[in-house]
């Protein structure tokens, strides 16, 4: 199986006053194209930073990063980010905000095929006759669908999330979900998804990558054995709940690791 996202290796730290922060350690993490990695861990052992390294706005300081093999120095426009935080820009409208990385990495398509495919994507996360509003027009979980549409409008070969849904309330959140696995069901793409909640991770990803404590190495590599086309009833079922415990169980190794409480 190819793997479209290979980390190899990598270590990081960052630099503070008082000496280096180290934050990865050797961290290895092996995504196939097509998959929804998950990658779960306690507070501050460096998902975040494995983001941007993936992206390329950072390069670690041993090992290596690659995608689509060739190894990742620098950002790519093949990359699709999404945050907790949509920050969409309050003077464009919805529809301008999703067409706004075409407008970066295709200038020279056409603003008819740009409106098109926007449009077509806010049809599928159901904000049709929300084109021309502004972001502060829309509620929280809105703005975040129309982020997700905008982090996929040209079309990614990755899509990044760090924790994407965290700021939303729970029924919002659980809706998401459902609209997130639309949408990888109508524009497939390999995904990386940073989060702290388990049945977030178990629900959407095809493998949970469990991280230590900091400085991070890879835990545990959980195979999601649930069925593709899943609905939420699934995290109910005994297979899911299984899963969930594993995962909880192997967090509360992972926070005992440095000795901290998260």
């Amino acid at each position: 199986m190819t793997h479209l996202i290979d980390i190899k290796g990598v270590t990081h730290a960052y630099r503070t006053k008082s000496g280096p922060l180290p934050v990865l350690d050797g961290l290895n993490i092996a995504v196939p194209h097509g998959e929804f990695a998950a990658v779960v861990g306690p507070s501050g052992c460096g998902k975040s930073t494995l983001t941007r390294l993936v992206a390329g706005l950072m390069k670690p300081d041993q090992g290596e990063v690659w995608l689509h093999g060739e190894r990742v120095t620098s950002p790519r426009k093949t990359v699709g980010m999404a945050f907790q935080n949509p920050v969409l820009l309050e003077w464009r409208s919805i529809l301008q905000n999703v067409i706004l990385p075409l407008e970066i990495v295709a200038p020279r398509m056409p603003q008819a095929e740009r409106e098109a495919r926007a449009r077509h994507l806010l049809d599928m996360v159901g904000l049709k006759g929300f084109e021309g509003k502004r972001p502060s027009e829309l509620s929280g979980g809105m703005r975040q669908r129309a982020s997700l549409c905008r982090a996929i409008v040209h079309k990614p070969d990755v899509l990044i999330m760090d924790e994407p849904f965290g700021a939303l309330d729970n029924f919002t959140r659980e809706d998401l979900w459902q609209t997130m696995r639309d949408l990888r069901a109508a524009e497939p793409f390999t995904c990386v998804l940073i989060t702290h909640d388990l049945r977030e991770a178990v629900f959407l990803g095809d493998q949970v990558f469990v991280l230590s404590g900091r400085p991070a190495r890879t835990q545990m590599v959980l195979k999601v054995d649930l069925p593709a086309d899943r609905k939420l009833d699934v995290l109910y079922q005994p297979r899911a709940q299984e899963m969930l415990h594993t995962l909880r169980d192997q967090i509360r190794i992972a926070q005992g690791r440095d000795g901290e409480v998260h």
